[in-house]
């Protein structure tokens, strides 16, 4: 074996099978926990999304250590890589490199469903302390998304998982396309 399968573990396989109801967004974006990293000796995992109509995604940022790759399972998603716009149909795949300034976007009139794959981090363990705590304990004591608390809890987060977030190039897309936050 190479030096590189030599620190890993025999994976395991297994079976995820069909969710019972598919994923869908009315407002703002819902995601839904897919392949576990922990599962896959920290190799890759996945996470499902669903976006509203004109809705903006992620604001602007970078990865220091996360490859993303998209495919589109229905409607249309607009990925912005460095400078590059590119337009996502269904069946297409899309990836977003780390180090560069990306980010995603739904400008259509109808919903969008995707599924990100990330390699090298457990950026699933990032949704999850996202949308299953953070945003849920913050909403439950009554703070807006852009209140303190919850920019502060965020803040530490993407520390954490190598993130950073570039607000100031937020503001164009949103005028640009008509988006929601």
């Amino acid at each position: 074996p190479s030096a590189l399968q030599q620190d890993r573990k025999p994976l395991k396989s297994f079976y995820l099978p069909p969710d019972s109801e598919p994923l869908v967004a009315k407002e703002g974006i819902q995601m839904r926990l897919k392949v576990r990293t922990r599962d896959t000796d920290n190799q890759f995992g996945s996470v499902e999304f669903a976006i509203a109509p004109k809705t903006i995604g992620p604001i602007p940022h970078l990865h220091e250590a996360l490859d993303e790759i998209m495919y589109v399972h229905e409607g249309e998603m607009h990925v912005m890589v460095g400078e590059e716009v590119t337009i996502v149909k269904a069946g297409g795949y899309h990836l977003r490199p780390h180090g560069i300034v990306h980010c995603f976007w739904n400008a259509s009139d109808k919903p969008a469903r995707f599924t990100d794959l990330f390699f090298n981090q457990n950026f699933d363990d990032f949704f999850e302390e996202l949308f299953h705590k953070i945003l849920p304990e913050m909403e439950k004591q009554g703070y807006s998304r852009h209140s303190p608390e919850v920019v502060k809890r965020r803040s530490e987060l993407n520390k954490r998982f190598g993130l950073t977030q570039f607000p100031e190039k937020a503001k164009l897309i949103i005028e640009k396309y008509g988006l929601k936050t």
